[in-house]
């Protein structure tokens, strides 16, 4: 009667590893066992790496969204009705408001929600940008010195011209996108003329107002959209301009978490008077994330596919060593082995491949999440300068970040790929007859 074995003893481990080892001439496939080894270390190195980045290109572009813009808006949209008397006809006229006027109080209400970190009263809204014969359309925001100061992406932008110091202190002195500078040919010290429909309020309705600034300071965020519109002008100048009588239209609300959005609009729902709603981040720019989210999924199946074609490598280099150790089966099973053992001896070959070949994907995906920096400089340097190139034009080249969620979801499907697709081999050689096996030998 055959024997039994502890399941993967040290006799098992044995068998497989002089089979791994074991060259052509000796009935091994010791080159294919180079070549699979190699498929998998590739596919998993192509994968982690291309979840780092992936990782690295969605903060980098959350950072741009919320160190340039608020995490959460609040605004007015009320109706009002008055009464307007003409002689001896009285009417009730109803207007709509979505200006804030008491936004002192509400900026204490809503300062005082735990997780908010500082709340802006701005004065948003668009105006064309003359100079000379060209103009273009902007997004100026009214916001007073200290609060500009602290938007991270304004004051510690990837490019910038001149001193945001002299914001609120030179005589209507603006600060502009690299967008909108390169529009217009602007710099530090040009004067430019701003067009406003909201000017001043007449009988006959608004007129237009126009006004001439000073341009003080060019940053450039690195968004595309944001360098291309926004232009920051001191609070009162901008209530002045645009005609809102020591109001404002918005308040601009950062949290400690950007992230925890949803939870923050809820909280700060219920502090809000009677006509104030809100929106975040994540509602402008929601879809924009989904679809970074869908590319890669689209992205892991597609790679996923490359991990599947590297480990069949495994399974033709398993098929081919069955084939030439079948004198071997034949003599194990005559000597006592049963089937189950010699599954998991060929099994251990398989997997022994797939484990060892996903640790070195691994750990060059890990080598070059860490390193893209260099990467970066490497390809600048073999490129002339390419890279600089792009950067200056707005190009984000993203960093890359390791999680350990991603590395775990690569690592898991490889060895799953690669253990699951050895069975089919290693059952192959546990089952064949050692009669048959020796019966030419």
């Amino acid at each position: 009667m055959a024997g039994r074995t502890a399941p993967f003893s040290r006799f098992e481990w044995m068998i497989a590893w002089r089979y791994i080892r074991a060259k052509r001439a000796e009935g091994g496939v010791s080159a294919m066992t180079w070549i699979s080894l190699i498929g998998i270390t590739l596919a998993v190195f192509a994968l982690v790496a291309t979840l780092a980045v992936r990782s690295g290109l969605r903060a980098d572009m959350v950072d741009i969204m919320v160190g340039s813009s608020p995490h959460v808006t609040v605004r007015m949209s009320d109706i009002e009705t008055i009464t307007v008397t003409q002689g001896d006809f009285t009417q009730e006229v109803q207007r709509r408001i979505d200006t804030i006027a008491a936004y002192d109080d509400w900026r204490a209400r809503i300062a005082g929600v735990d997780g908010v970190e500082r709340v802006d009263p701005v004065v948003s809204d668009f105006a064309l940008m003359t100079l000379g014969q060209t103009s273009h359309l902007v997004n100026v925001n009214g916001i007073r010195p200290d609060d500009l100061a602290a938007i991270p992406r304004v004051v510690e932008p990837i490019w910038r011209e001149g001193s945001l110091a002299d914001f609120g202190r030179a005589p209507n002195g603006i600060a502009i996108g690299r967008g909108v500078a390169d529009q217009l040919g602007l710099g530090v010290g040009s004067r430019v003329t701003l067009l406003t429909a909201n000017g001043v309020q007449t009988a006959a309705g608004r007129s237009p107002r126009s006004a001439s600034f000073e341009v003080i300071y060019v940053f450039q965020t690195g968004g595309q959209i944001l360098d291309r519109s926004r232009v920051y002008m001191p609070l009162d100048k901008a209530q002045d301009f645009f005609g809102v009588d020591g109001a404002v239209d918005q308040l601009q609300v950062f949290l400690h978490d950007p992230e925890d959005d949803a939870a923050m609009k809820a909280r700060v729902s219920e502090v809000l008077p009677p006509g104030g709603w809100l929106y975040s981040w994540k509602d402008e720019s929601g879809d924009f994330l989904r679809a970074l989210a869908l590319e890669d999924n689209a992205l892991f199946i597609l790679l996923s596919i490359l991990v599947l074609i590297a480990s069949m490598n495994i399974v033709s280099g398993l098929i081919m060593l069955v084939k030439n150790k079948g004198r071997d089966i034949g003599i194990l099973r005559t000597m006592g082995l049963d089937q189950s053992s010699v599954l998991r001896v060929f099994f251990l070959c398989g997997a022994w491949i797939g484990t060892f070949g996903t640790l070195l994907g691994v750990i060059l995906g890990a080598v070059f999440a860490l390193n893209i920096d260099h990467v970066y400089s490497f390809v600048n340097w073999l490129s002339g300068s390419g890279v600089d190139e792009l950067t200056a034009r707005g190009f984000i080249f993203p960093s890359a970040i390791l999680r350990a969620g991603d590395i775990a979801m690569a690592a898991g499907l490889s060895l799953g790929l690669s253990w699951g697709i050895t069975l089919f081999p290693a059952r192959r050689a546990a089952r064949m007859n050692p009669v048959e096996a020796l019966r030419y030998e």
